[in-house]
């Protein structure tokens, strides 16, 4: 008997590459989707399929003869052409929803954010009952709530989906969020945000992971179907204190200086206007999105993901944040 076949779409990535070593430990027979071929140990292991989710082609042939799909693909940041958010975000979780329906795939799990709530308001232990988010602020968070929307409205009884909700992924192999935080601190260009007390939910990339094998031994066992879940390590953290953390274990200075809210808030408005008319490469280095999000709590209760997926930290935060700290340390 063959073993299950799993497709992966951004299987390449982050937070990808470790639900793919989980496919393999189990077992299963691995395809990835990804625009830029893999590297690593990986590469051996896995039938890789070159292409992008916005052409509906390529997610069909990946997607053909899959029993499940892990759909994690998807266009990041807080700032670029709308253009591009739809494309990969929308428009190519529709690709991937029909071709699962065509090609007869049992469970799909559909990686999404938390930003999917946004309102530009504080969340302290809020639950899924939380409705759409509005007042958006960027590209990034609208296009993700209009594709999970879409995933969840496509679940049925012979075709399960849920939705996963990690807030602030990190841990080894992570090339986006620490990286940042290091490369602006080293050049002197950070600034705790508000108060410095505001607490966020982390979620550790191997938590993540084993949350979303957890989401598919749910969804085969009748539990989760068309349900999204908040992701975390459990335990929200004080941002500026995780931070601050980070970067004294990697042998930087903390962050002391200061910049209000609103300060914050209309320094983004001004560089968003900024590089929108002149039509800079690259992302501002504050926008309206990042300034809410670095002065404001946003915590979740994840006690419905611990029922329903299991979820259970995979790693103790502060310890594994010191560890990791240690790795970034520049020679």
């Amino acid at each position: 008997m063959n073993p299950p076949c799993v497709l992966i779409t951004g299987g390449s990535g982050f937070l990808g590459q470790a639900i793919v070593r989980r496919c393999l430990e189990r077992g299963f027979a691995v395809r990835v989707l990804g625009r830029t071929p893999m590297a690593g140990e990986l590469v051996a292991k896995v039938a890789f399929h070159q292409g992008d989710i916005g052409d509906e082609t390529v997610v069909a042939k990946a997607v053909a003869g899959c029993d499940y799909v892990f759909h994690v693909a998807a266009k990041a940041g807080v700032w670029g052409p709308w253009e591009d958010y739809l494309r990969i975000n929308i428009d190519g979780t529709r690709h991937v929803v029909a071709a699962c329906k065509a090609h007869g795939v049992r469970a799909l799990i559909h990686t999404s954010t938390p930003s999917v709530v946004f309102t530009g308001e504080a969340f302290r232990g809020a639950d899924e009952s939380l409705p759409y988010g509005d007042n958006w602020l960027c590209a990034y968070a609208q296009t993700k709530a209009i594709a999970e929307e879409f995933a969840l409205k496509a679940a049925s009884d012979k075709f399960k989906v849920c939705a996963l909700r990690p807030h602030l992924i990190w841990g080894p192999g992570d090339n986006h969020l620490f990286p940042r935080v290091l490369a602006r601190a080293r050049a002197g260009k950070l600034r705790i945000v508000g108060d410095g007390e505001n607490r966020v939910d982390v979620t550790h990339v191997d938590t993540a992971a084993d949350a979303h094998l957890g989401a598919l031994d749910a969804l085969l066992a009748g539990r989760a179907n068309g349900k999204a879940y908040f992701l975390s390590q459990g335990e929200p953290v004080k941002l500026w204190d995780f931070i601050n953390r980070l970067l004294v274990g990697a042998g930087e200075q903390p962050v002391t200086r200061r910049i209000s809210p609103r300060a914050a808030y209309i320094l983004g408005t001004l560089l968003e206007g900024i590089w929108t008319l002149f039509r800079l490469k690259g992302e501002p280095p504050m926008s309206r999105f990042i300034a809410v999000e670095l002065s404001k709590d946003h915590w979740y209760d994840v006690s419905a993901a611990k029922r329903d997926l299991g979820l259970k930290p995979s790693v103790e935060t502060w310890a594994e944040l010191d560890r990791l700290a240690a790795t970034l340390r520049t020679k």
